[in-house]
């Protein structure tokens, strides 16, 4: 049971695709978290804070992608 483990590629589809990568890594319940975080965030930028937010879940699921 000795898997390779790939921390750039789930990183990489977590850059282009918001949750991606926790769906390849199989954390469904995170992904759909992280959507759920984004979608709020898009209703936030008519009050301008959700731009800040969204960048900031964007970044930090992309690092979450790449560590375990």
């Amino acid at each position: 049971m000795n898997q390779k483990k790939t921390y750039g590629v789930p990183a990489i589809f977590s850059f282009f695709i918001p949750g991606l990568g926790q769906l390849v890594k199989g954390q469904v319940l995170k992904a759909i978290g992280i959507w759920i975080a984004l979608v709020i965030c898009w209703f936030l930028q008519f009050i301008l804070i959700g731009y800040l937010l969204g960048f900031i879940v964007w970044v930090w699921q992309i690092y979450d992608a790449y560590n375990d």
